[in-house]
């Protein structure tokens, strides 16, 4: 499966999935989570340099999936 972004003002509530991005609101809901949880550990960390860990968790995150132990 390939992932697709949202895509700004073309996104929908109605059915199964969004009618912009065609992703499962299911999905959609699960992708948000994720993202809020790493925002609130960010900002309970303190972090001032959101832009290195917001790097870290991707670049991490590539490393993991190309090479699952």
């Amino acid at each position: 499966m390939k992932f697709n972004p949202c895509i700004p003002g073309k996104c929908t509530e109605d059915g199964t999935h969004c009618e912009g991005c065609r992703r499962t609101h299911e999905e959609i809901a699960e992708t948000k989570k994720l993202v809020k949880e790493l925002v609130s550990f960010s900002q309970k960390m303190g972090y001032e340099n959101i832009d290195d860990f917001s790097s870290f968790i991707g670049q991490s995150l590539l490393k993991k999936l190309h090479n699952p132990i």
